[in-house]
């Protein structure tokens, strides 16, 4: 990387190397990616060829050059760069102060590093350093907490990483566990056993698996029951070995509930626990298993927690302002 300040208020820098395609991808349709910093950080943009000048206020034009530079390197392993990828780096770059080069260098290192997560339907990048440090923790670790708001890739994630662990013979199984907290009378009208009530409540977990896999490949798991998708209750009695488990909604077990998964796991199973504590539905007076397991689990070494906050929202832009303001709102009313 080389960098120019030719004055307090401009900053600029050479991409290197200079490839037209990747550059195409930086900029985006008619220059979208850059209007977009310019108009998020209040300064303007100007390039020619592989440089890039931006002017504006010091600090901003500094964040707008270390965008640039990061999102050029995302560019060496996706054709493509999604609007949710430049909202995603603006966002950290707007509650995480920079320093000239070292962000740079760091933010280059962990991204050049990280290999994707490869599916039979396409490779999956995690987006930012939280979600990286997330799957990390994953392939890492045989027991890991995700925690945070809706929209963060907790739970898909999770399953791309399972999915990827299937094909490549890591695991025999996979298995997709819930709570069935609805199990009362708002799902007593619907027909089947608890299983089927509880179904169409797992539709996020469905999609992520026939987006990864494909419908056809799906249903022949399932029935192979190499794929298995159950309530909580379903897994007590049982060790779980060779298996990816993941335990999505988690902050609606109970106490014993979260202690009863946690011991089923066996040898060579990999577990991933899933949750978000401003969504508990449990009954007054009943405490998370979530909210729990993490003040007694949160110093075991061999167990891996990753915290979201709002700004690792990779959902439309507007989610983090949702979240940000029902947190608001929930804090006002607590005093």
């Amino acid at each position: 990387m080389k960098r120019l300040d030719t004055q307090p208020s401009a900053d600029s820098i050479t991409l290197e190397p200079n490839d037209a395609r990747r550059l195409a991808s930086l900029c985006g349709q008619f220059d979208e990616n850059l209007r977009l910093i310019e108009q998020r950080l209040d300064v303007e943009i100007r390039s020619r060829g592989n440089f890039f000048a931006v002017y504006g206020n010091t600090d901003s034009a500094q964040r707008a050059v270390d965008i640039i530079y990061n999102l050029y390197q995302e560019t060496a392993h996706f054709s493509e760069l999604a609007a949710e990828e430049v909202h995603l780096h603006l966002r950290q770059s707007e509650t995480k102060p920079m320093t000239p080069s070292a962000s740079n260098l760091q933010s280059a290192s962990n991204i050049d590093n990280f290999s994707v997560i490869r599916t039979k339907k396409g490779n999956i990048k995690p987006r930012g350093l939280n979600q990286q440090r997330y799957v990390r923790s994953i392939q890492t670790h045989d027991i890991n907490f995700g925690i945070g708001p809706a929209g963060t890739g907790k739970t898909y994630l999770a399953v791309a990483c399972a999915v990827e662990a299937l094909l490549r013979d890591e695991v025999e199984r996979i298995l997709l566990v819930r709570p069935a907290v609805e199990a009362g009378e708002r799902l007593g009208f619907l027909p089947g056993d608890l299983a089927q009530k509880v179904d169409p409540y797992l539709r996020p977990l469905y999609d992520a698996l026939h987006e990864m896999l494909g419908f056809d490949a799906v249903a022949k798991l399932q029935e192979r029951n190499v794929i298995e998708i159950a309530p909580l209750a379903y897994m007590r009695g049982r060790t779980l070995n060779g298996a990816y488990i993941i335990l999505d909604e988690s902050q609606n077990t109970t106490r014993e509930q979260m202690k009863m998964f946690l011991t089923r796991i066996g040898f060579g199973s990999t577990a991933v626990i899933t949750g978000d504590m401003s969504q508990i539905d449990l009954p007054r007076g009943v405490s998370s298993g979530l909210v729990h397991a993490c003040e007694v689990l949160g110093k075991v070494d061999e167990i891996s927690f990753t915290h979201f906050e709002s700004q690792d929202v990779v959902r439309h832009p507007i989610v983090q302002s949702i979240v940000d303001a029902y947190d608001a709102f929930e804090q006002q009313s607590d005093h």
